[in-house]
C-alpha cells in the first residue's frame, strides 16, 4: 500500500513530521527492526494513525525516505528572468542541499540499510531509497536543467546523462566513503565550497562556451 501523503513539507502537518522524525531516528537505531508498533510507540501515537496516514510499513518507509529527500530543495525557475546567474545560483544551491543531507548520520544509516535491503527478499528498502532518492533528486532538477537548455545557457543532449553527469561531480567519492566508515567531517563551508566546484565543473562540461568552442573547430 503506498504513503497516503504527498510528502513534502508543505503537504504534512506537524504531528506526521514528528512521526516521520522518530521514524528516521528508529532507522538509524535499529535498521531492519523498525516496526509500525515500534514508530508508534516511539513517536507516542496509535498504529491506527499510522496506518491511515502511511498505509502498511512499505508505506511508511516510503514516506520517510521522501521526508529525508525532501530536505533537498527543489531550485524555482522564473523564465523572465532567467540568466546565467540564477542558473548558477540553483544549481549551487541544490548541490549544497544534497550534500549536507547526503553526509548527516540520518542519511549515512538510511543508505547502509538498503543497501543491506538490495535484491533480497525482505521489504525492499533499496528500490524504496532508489526511487525516492536519486531518481526523486533528478526529477526535482530536471525543470532548471531543461530550461538552462532551452535558453542556450546549456549544452546537452539528454537530461538524464547531464543530471548524472552533475551526480558524479557533486557526489564524488564522499557518499561511499561514509557508508565505509570514514570518519569524513565536511564543515558548512566545505560543503558550499564543493557546491561551487561541481556548479563551475559542469558548467564548464555542458555551458554555452563549450558549444562555441566546438563549432570554431
Amino acid at each position: 500500500m503506498q504513503s497516503t501523503v504527498e510528502v513534502s513539507e508543505n503537504a504534512l502537518t506537524e504531528r506526521q513530521k514528528d512521526v516521520l522524525d522518530a521514524a528516521l531516528t528508529l532507522l538509524v537505531e535499529a535498521g531492519d527492526t523498525l516496526t509500525m508498533t515500534s514508530v508508534a510507540r516511539r513517536a507516542s501515537c496509535s498504529k491506527e494513525s499510522l496506518y491511515k496516514w502511511f498505509g502498511d510499513r512499505d508505506g511508511l518507509l516510503t514516506a520517510t525516505v521522501q521526508w529525508q529527500a525532501s530536505k533537498v530543495r527543489g531550485v524555482p525557475v522564473n523564465r523572465e528572468a532567467f540568466d546565467l546567474n540564477s542558473l548558477t545560483a540553483g544549481l549551487e544551491r541544490f548541490a549544497s542541499d544534497w550534500l549536507r543531507v547526503l553526509c548527516g548520520t540520518i542519511s549515512v544509516a538510511l543508505n547502509r540499510v538498503a543497501v543491506g535491503h538490495a535484491g533480497s527478499d525482505k521489504h525492499d528498502l533499496g528500490a524504496i531509497v532508489l526511487e525516492n532518492g536519486p531518481f526523486a533528486m533528478a526529477r526535482r532538477l530536471e525543470p532548471l536543467l531543461e530550461l538552462g537548455r532551452d535558453t542556450g545557457l546549456l549544452h546537452f543532449q539528454g537530461t538524464d546523462e547531464a543530471f548524472r553527469t552533475f551526480f558524479g561531480l557533486v557526489v564524488r567519492d564522499v557518499q561511499i566513503r561514509l557508508l565505509l566508515g570514514d570518519r569524513l567531517e565536511l564543515t558548512g563551508a566545505a560543503i558550499d565550497r564543493d557546491a561551487r566546484r561541481a556548479t563551475q565543473q559542469f558548467l564548464a562540461l555542458y555551458g554555452a562556451h563549450t558549444k562555441a568552442a566546438g563549432d570554431g573547430h
